[in-house]
């Protein structure tokens, strides 16, 4: 299961049926769940934890040193969670102590290639990055959100939960939970009601969602009148939407 040419530090440890490709280098204080494969030419180094049956495919660059010119070595780290596939190229740096030392990656998520996971993201889970998407330092994405392959994400924003960017998309604001965004920079053009119906979310839901997004992007209130407005609505996925604009600290895309 451990080629003969990959190197491992004595400190990591490796669950049950890890399988370590060729020429890869598994560092000191990474930790890797059981059955994950990690392909050949990957370098993970630590303080990294890796979850269970996961699937590193070559060249990636795991829990190396964020590229902050604040950091000074402090031994912080990065927690990936289980059952993601992080394709060829992808990118995904350890926190700061800044913020909270931590880098956070969910679990069933897709990181397609050169994808980049910068310093203290959180990550949520059964995301999918496309290729060459750029998330920076600090940025909070939601569960199931989808970018669109090359989206640039600028520090600190947060991206909802199901939410999507088209391919090519600069985001300098929050996208709040289930809205679609798409240009440079990034505007809003209606919610991901496809994404919500592979879901299940029923047609009550869709609708009172609907009724939510021209609240807030088509009536010409203040972002404030509508988050009032939508206070009042109790369907959970409205609820959804009104916490990601109240949570937004950036402002969001219009």
């Amino acid at each position: 299961m451990i080629h003969p040419t990959a190197i491992i530090d004595p400190s990591a440890t490796l669950g049950a049926n890890v399988s370590v490709g060729p020429y890869s280098v598994i560092g000191a204080n990474v930790t890797i769940g059981a059955d994950c494969e990690i392909g050949p030419h990957v370098v993970i180094k630590g303080p990294t934890t890796i979850g269970k049956r996961n699937r590193i495919f070559q060249f990636a660059s795991i829990g190396e040193e964020c590229q902050d010119k604040k950091y000074r070595g402090e031994p912080t780290q990065l927690h990936v969670g289980d059952d993601n596939v992080i394709r060829e190229c992808v990118t995904m740096q350890r926190g700061t102590v800044q913020d909270e030392g931590l880098t956070r990656v969910g679990s069933r998520g897709l990181y397609m290639a050169y994808a980049h996971i910068a310093h203290d993201c959180r990550i949520g889970d059964d995301v999918i990055v496309a290729n060459a998407s750029q998330i920076a330092g600090h940025v909070h994405l939601g569960d199931y959100a989808i970018l669109g392959g090359g989206t640039m994400v600028h520090q600190f924003c947060r991206i909802g939960t199901g939410s999507m960017t088209g391919a090519g998309t600069v985001v300098f604001k929050d996208i709040p939970a289930y809205v679609m965004a798409q240009g440079n920079p990034a505007k809003a053009y209606t919610m991901n009601f496809e994404g919500l119906k592979r879901r299940n979310y029923d047609a009550a839901s869709l609708a009172a969602l609907k009724r939510a997004y021209k609240t807030v992007y088509r009536q010409g209130i203040t972002l404030q009148e509508a988050i009032d407005i939508l206070a009042r609505d109790t369907t959970p996925c409205v609820q959804t939407f009104h916490a990601s604009l109240v949570a937004s600290k950036r402002g969001i895309v219009r």
